[in-house]
């Protein structure tokens, strides 16, 4: 009973973040962008999907992903030696990257835009391997008490420095791929991960600011991998383009059918490593109650359902109308049209993100509400939607590159680590991992990529591309301004008091 009424609340929250989006849809449709037919009924059945499927994911992950993930953590912990920690950093990270679905839809989009000259499957091994090597400096850095500040100042020196001789194309890429990582199977995992870890060191400061900081270090992994790739591979000034289907498709039905073995067999490679190594660790030193271990069976089984329902609807439902409205708005030949909508859909599309609701919970959680929920969305919100503007803006105005905005981002975001609470560090850092997710990879790319496709002399590869790379920093940015609002805030209330005690 209680597994039911904690899915009927889900159901209630998830459904009024979805709502939004689908308004903006058929409003647009009903205004600007007509949609046919068969488009339009197969978006309402994917927002159906996102909607069932997104409120079971989330209870199992409650139920099942965070527990494991926390159990593995202590595990590790537990263990004190280092050597436990780098294997198990290197295959953990290894396996959730190479199986993440939001990984597999770039891996596919980046092939069929280049024509195959990119291919999925070097994109899935390099960047899986990025991330393995980053996902155990984070442990490390755990174990190790280094300053997370100092982690990502180094981090992003390299990756600076490696920019010096990384192509155009290749830098919206690896920027990319470093968002489509972190997507909603990897992020709740990741954060128990550190949540695990960090719970069992002495200093309940230390260890709340430990607990996040993981998924941020992780995703740059993946940009290093892409960037040493493009160094070492040679490829140079690679072209691409979008097939965009105004028409739609015939068989509603089909669509629908013919993914879901695809998308069922991605997330079971996925969950499988995860839940053999936990059940590995649990026959031989875990060992918990057949009735405990049940629980989180049951939660992993929710969460496979609930992704494949939800991934479906994503990329049957939403991907192709989002490609098909970015193409139609943008051949109006009104900027205006096209900058506002860009900055109203990445306004409400991050509250559709699954692992958005894990990590604002476990922020308000940790901080024992210290750090509102609402506060950090609206942040995010703030965040995303700038992200997607400004990306659109990139594509309107020729010559305006990625590392134009990118490189006064990342300059503030680091500026900004030395003056906010050190808490707020590793919070930001996720929260840019986390906004780039499942909804953003396929809805929000698809619609920039159709814009690029549509406006004269924008390049689809490297314009429609990049959008996830700036959707991924602005949320660093604006979550450390909220840092830097409470830290300003503490000092003022502490100047009143001390102002009432004379």
């Amino acid at each position: 009973m209680s597994h039911l009424n904690s899915l009927t609340e889900k159901f209630k929250e998830v459904l009024l973040s979805v709502l939004p989006i689908v308004a903006i849809v058929i409003l647009l449709h009903l205004t600007i962008a007509p949609l046919e037919t068969t488009l339009l009924i197969k978006f309402l059945l994917g927002a159906l999907c996102i909607v069932v499927g997104l409120a079971i994911f989330l209870l199992g992950t409650d139920i099942g992903i965070t527990p494991i993930g926390s159990q593995l953590g202590k595990g590790v912990a537990k263990s004190n030696k280092i050597w436990i920690v780098v294997i198990a950093g290197l295959a953990l990270g290894f396996f959730i990257s190479i199986a993440e679905p939001d990984l597999h839809i770039l891996g596919k989009q980046i092939a069929e835009v280049t024509g195959g000259v990119i291919t999925s499957n070097s994109i899935l091994l390099n960047v899986s391997l990025g991330i393995a090597l980053m996902v155990t400096v984070a442990l490390l850095r755990i174990v190790f008490n280094f300053p997370l500040y100092k982690m990502f100042t180094g981090i992003y020196l390299i990756i600076f420095i490696l920019s010096l001789f990384t192509s155009n194309e290749f830098l919206s890429i690896a920027f990319d791929a470093s968002g489509a990582t972190t997507g909603a199977l990897t992020v709740p995992f990741m954060l128990a991960l550190a949540l695990g870890v960090s719970s069992l060191k002495k200093g309940g400061k230390v260890s709340k600011e430990d607990s996040f900081g993981l998924v941020g270090i992780a995703s740059s992994g993946a940009i290093i991998a892409v960037m040493l790739m493009n160094i070492f591979g040679g490829e140079k000034n690679i072209q691409g383009s979008l097939d965009v289907n105004v028409e739609g498709t015939i068989s509603i039905l089909d669509s629908f059918l013919t993914t879901i073995p695809t998308i069922s067999k991605e997330i079971f490679i996925a969950l499988f490593p995860i839940l053999a190594i936990f059940l590995g660790y649990n026959f031989f030193f875990l060992k918990l109650p057949k009735k405990k271990l049940a629980k989180l069976l049951k939660g992993v089984v929710y969460v496979f359902i609930g992704l494949v329902l939800f991934l479906v609807g994503v990329n049957v439902g939403f991907m192709e109308v989002g490609s098909v409205i970015g193409f139609t708005v943008a051949s109006l030949d009104n900027p205006v049209y096209l900058l506002l909508i860009s900055f109203v859909l990445g306004l409400v599309t991050i509250l559709a993100e699954p692992a958005v609701y894990v990590l604002t919970h476990q922020i308000e959680e940790v901080t024992q509400g210290y750090v509102k929920r609402k506060i950090v969305l609206l942040a995010l919100s703030l965040g995303v939607g700038s992200a997607v503007l400004l990306s659109m803006i990139r594509i309107l105005i020729p010559n305006l590159l990625l590392w134009h905005m990118l490189l006064p981002g990342y300059i503030l975001a680091i500026g900004l680590m030395y003056v906010i609470p050190k808490m707020f560090v590793g919070m930001a850092f996720d929260a840019g991992g986390v906004a780039s997710g499942p909804m953003t990879a396929t809805f929000i790319l698809a619609f920039v990529q159709g814009a690029a496709q549509a406006i004269e002399g924008a390049d689809v590869l490297m314009d429609g591309f990049g959008m996830i790379a700036m959707v991924a920093m602005m949320p660093i940015i604006t979550l450390q301004l909220l840092g830097l609002i409470f830290k300003l805030k503490s000092r003022k209330g502490g100047l009143l008091k001390n102002g009432n005690k004379k």
